[in-house]
């Protein structure tokens, strides 16, 4: 059976959004500058991508009309590159690699590009369209389906039992190991610097104008965090569907709205290895696991049981785990 390999990644520091680096970047820039960078990372002629497979949450204003494919027509793809693009929101960008490494082991493509793009900056707050955004018919049927991601955050803390203690001392730890990584320079291979026009605003939100910054790095680590300086922050929900009052998500230990961007290129692994190329990973499986809305963050303690089931494998298998969640 073939299999799918990842010969070459590359993205974008991680700005954040608003007040960040990438604030007035728009979605096919940030796509095409990170694919421009996987293809040559990976040294292939850019005519063998045959597909681009790119995620995306936000699929309004300019990361419309198919991101995948407006990512062909800013980089050096060419014109007989297909493209789409997919929604399955926070892991729109994995399920994408998923897609088109299945394309690969089912012997449908050869060469693929994967990749996750998000403009927070030009898609939310006052960018967000408000014409019927939320579906009558649905909330008849699951009231909770369009619950706040904060408040449901504050759901699972309430539900399981996890204390805010236990939060802010988790999201200290995590904040001072990126610190670490960062001043080690263990993420400066991933990053392709990326120079752009950002948007500067006055204390009362006006824009005063225009000023060039080179993005190098991510801008959401702080190296000075520490549990003490969390413990005192207040949390920020308020007037929820369920919860009126929240007692756990605080500005530090909820991750940051951000916008960047990333992107692989996927080969079949026969021919990447008979061609020399540098294989930096083997795709072995992906699965996806529904949870009620309400406890929108606990979906991966039902997805990761189906995924080691289905390649064989137990949790002391794994020798490393990197799970991504937005709450503490």
């Amino acid at each position: 059976m073939r299999e799918a390999a990842i010969i070459s990644t590359a993205r974008t520091g991680v700005g954040k959004a608003y007040r960040g680096a990438l604030n007035d970047t728009e979605a096919p820039r940030l796509a095409a500058h990170v694919v421009d960078a996987a293809v040559a990372r990976a040294g292939i002629d850019p005519a063998r991508i045959d597909d681009v497979y790119m995620g995306c949450a936000n699929q309004w204003n300019t990361q419309s009309y198919n991101l995948g494919r407006l990512a062909v027509h800013g980089s050096v793809l060419p014109d007989s590159t297909s493209g789409f693009t997919m929604d399955r929101k926070c892991s729109s960008g994995l399920n994408a690699l998923a897609f088109a490494a299945r394309g690969i082991i089912a012997n449908e493509i050869d060469c693929a590009l994967s990749g996750g793009t998000e403009s927070v900056s030009l898609t939310l707050d006052k960018h967000y369209p408000n014409f019927r955004n939320r579906s009558e018919w649905v909330k008849q049927h699951d009231p909770y389906a369009y619950m706040a991601m904060i408040e449901t955050a504050e759901v699972v803390a309430e539900r399981y039992g996890i204390s805010r203690e236990d939060q802010d001392r988790f999201a200290a730890t995590s904040q001072q190991r990126a610190a670490a990584a960062q001043e080690a320079g263990a993420f400066d291979d991933e990053i392709v610097p990326l120079t752009v026009q950002k948007a500067v605003f006055d204390k009362e939100g006006n824009e005063t104008g225009k000023e060039e910054v080179t993005l190098t790095r991510d801008e959401g680590v702080r190296a000075g965090t520490t549990y003490e300086k969390l413990s005192e922050l207040k949390p920020v929900h308020k007037r929820g569907m369920v919860i009126e009052e929240g007692k756990h998500i605080t500005a530090g230990n909820a991750s940051q709205l951000s916008d960047g961007a990333s992107a692989q290129v996927l080969m079949d692994l026969d021919t990447a290895q008979k061609e020399g190329l540098n294989v930096l990973g083997v795709y072995r499986g992906f699965q996806v696991a529904g949870c009620g809305a309400d406890e929108m963050g606990i979906g991966p303690v039902f997805a990761i049981p189906k995924l080691l089931d289905r390649t064989g494998l137990t949790i002391d298998d794994i020798g490393l785990w990197e799970i991504n969640e937005a709450f503490a």
